[in-house]
């Protein structure tokens, strides 16, 4: 009941969001996400409230679904004038060229919008590819886990951002009745992730190399990763880490946030840093099993930053361009946000409820010519510091950014 209540006061949230609106101006929307994130919940509830039309629901995992389909075209020419919500659409790539037919046989009855309903967990660029020749006539959005700002307003059990911060957002993790249920959740969400759906759409990998890879990957939670030294460890060349790198990426298991490219005289590193991307997960990874363990953890602080820099990127716009700033000379910056009208903000993100800022940070903003300073800790109150930086709290973070959306 708690899962229901908090996904249909999701699905309200997100009546005027981008998903309505593509789903009024194309003919074919995809929800791309990790599995478990909550798409089909998200695209069935929506679709009953907001499309005028008759909906029908197809999963491509169920053997009776996929019998439906031995005469693909034949099958889905039957809901005309229908929304058709397909799932794990990439089991079935084929029908993309079939949904291209019938799209562009309704376009020319009149129908124009709202004609299919796609939802895949398998990597965006496996997606595109095998949907190619859609361009023009279809559009894809990514659904992320739960996030601070959509909790901070929706949750009827009131938000607890040290319940969000410490279980991740994974709608099963985040309800579930307790932590200890909501860790076997995680753990055997990694599993089934490394053992079938990396197996399945993904290059030929021991599922138990690949969990030894995700672990150590999360000791590197928000540093510059060292595949040199990983690949040593695992016994593989440095191409295969980077290859099991970008696996986990392409998966939405994994963030890579590049270094700032501008222009500056300072010697500067150049590798990602790397994140992962659920917080829940990354503290099963690092056997962290409970919050108070969490806190007294060497790992806190880049937890914290991990956990403030997803949320940000997730509701940012994609006109934003992020990076990060990191000198020889120690001047570093957490994150950086160039914004489409010049701005660029200097993020510097500390699990503090008295957080000072050091000389680093303030020459590196220098060297990127900051506009505006932001200091995000785990407090609520917004003041201003010396060096006209901002505190500033997550969620206030969020509706701040909310606004140039």
């Amino acid at each position: 009941m708690q899962i229901e209540s908090l996904m249909q006061n999701w699905v309200k949230r997100t009546l005027e969001s981008k998903l309505i609106h593509a789903l009024k101006s194309m003919p074919v929307v995809v929800i791309i996400g990790p599995r478990q994130a909550g798409k089909t919940t998200l695209a069935l509830e929506l679709a009953k409230s907001t499309v005028e039309k008759s909906v029908h629901y197809l999963d491509m995992e169920l053997d009776s679904d996929l019998a439906k389909l031995d005469d693909a075209e034949s099958y889905l020419r039957r809901f005309d004038n229908q929304l058709m919500v397909i799932d794990e659409i990439q089991r079935r790539p084929e029908l993309f060229k079939i949904i291209r037919g019938l799209v562009d046989i309704r376009r020319r009855a009149g129908e124009r919008f709202g004609h299919f309903l796609l939802l895949g967990s398998a990597p965006r660029d496996l997606l595109q590819q095998t949907s190619e020749t859609l361009a023009g006539r279809i559009r894809y959005l990514e659904l992320t886990p739960f996030s601070v700002i959509e909790l901070h307003q929706n949750d009827p059990l009131g938000f607890n951002y040290e319940k969000l911060w410490f279980r991740g957002g994974f709608p099963d993790s985040y309800l579930a009745e307790s932590d200890k249920e909501s860790w076997n959740w995680r753990h055997d969400f990694i599993a089934t992730y490394v053992e079938r759906d990396i197996p399945l759409f993904g290059p030929q990998v021991s599922a138990t190399r690949m969990k030894r890879f995700w672990s150590m990957l999360a000791h590197y939670h928000g540093q510059q990763a060292v595949l040199s030294e990983i690949g040593k460890s695992l016994e593989v060349s440095h191409t295969t880490i980077r290859t099991y790198l970008d696996i986990l990426q392409d998966f939405y298991m994994v963030r890579q946030v590049q270094p700032w490219s501008g222009n500056t005289k300072k010697r500067l590193v150049k590798s990602p840093k790397i994140y992962i991307r659920d917080s829940g997960l990354l503290h099963n990874l690092l056997h962290i099993s409970s919050f108070d363990y969490l806190m007294g953890h060497p790992s806190v602080g880049a937890s914290w930053e991990g956990f403030v820099v997803e949320n940000i990127l997730n509701q940012l716009s994609p006109q934003w361009v992020t990076s990060y700033y990191r000198s020889s000379n120690q001047s570093e910056i957490d994150l950086i946000l160039e914004g489409p009208n010049g701005e660029v903000w200097a993020v510097e993100i500390k699990k503090s409820i008295s957080p000072t800022v050091g000389a680093g940070f303030h020459r590196a903003s220098e060297d990127i010519n900051a506009t505006r300073k932001f200091l995000i800790y785990s407090g609520s109150d917004q003041f201003p510091m010396k060096g006209d930086i901002e505190a500033i709290g997550l969620v206030d973070f969020m509706k701040l950014i909310s606004k140039y959306d």
